[in-house]
């Protein structure tokens, strides 16, 4: 048996590697082809949480205008509608019959006053606070 020349040898040296490199260089190329994917599919994954919730805030943000819209509506509502400074009729005989020194029982049957407006009415309009108003 004759050995190979140093030549053939070389060459087949170089025939492996070249072999050995394309295999490396292939199973590289599949593995970062997979590493894309998954980032790919990752990176989707994340934009589609995000438009959901972007589209939650819009919702949100759609509700809170619509509420303060409404809340603008009120204030913006005539001074009409609002309740009068001036008091009712009841208020007012309530008021007169205190100042004639009315009790709170009279008040409270005669203009439908509860306990604690009758009470008020009388201190407010009964004949002692016209007497600390004169005084002061």
């Amino acid at each position: 048996m004759t050995l190979p020349s140093a030549e053939f040898l070389l060459i087949a040296g170089r025939a492996v590697f070249l072999v050995f490199s394309f295999v490396i260089a292939s199973i590289s190329f599949t593995a970062w082809r997979r590493a894309t994917r998954r980032q790919t599919a990752e990176v989707l994954s994340q934009t589609q949480l995000v438009l959901q919730r972007l589209a939650e805030l819009e919702a949100r943000m759609d509700a809170t205008r619509a509420a303060v819209a409404g809340i603008g509506e009120r204030l913006d509502k005539p001074a009409a509608a609002a309740p009068s400074s001036s008091p009712s009729p009841g208020y007012q005989i309530a008021i007169r019959l205190a100042r004639g020194g009315a009790s709170r029982e009279e008040l409270m049957s005669g203009c439908g006053l509860t306990l604690a407006e009758a009470e008020l009415v009388g201190r407010l309009h009964g004949p002692r606070s016209a007497e600390l108003r004169q005084a002061s």
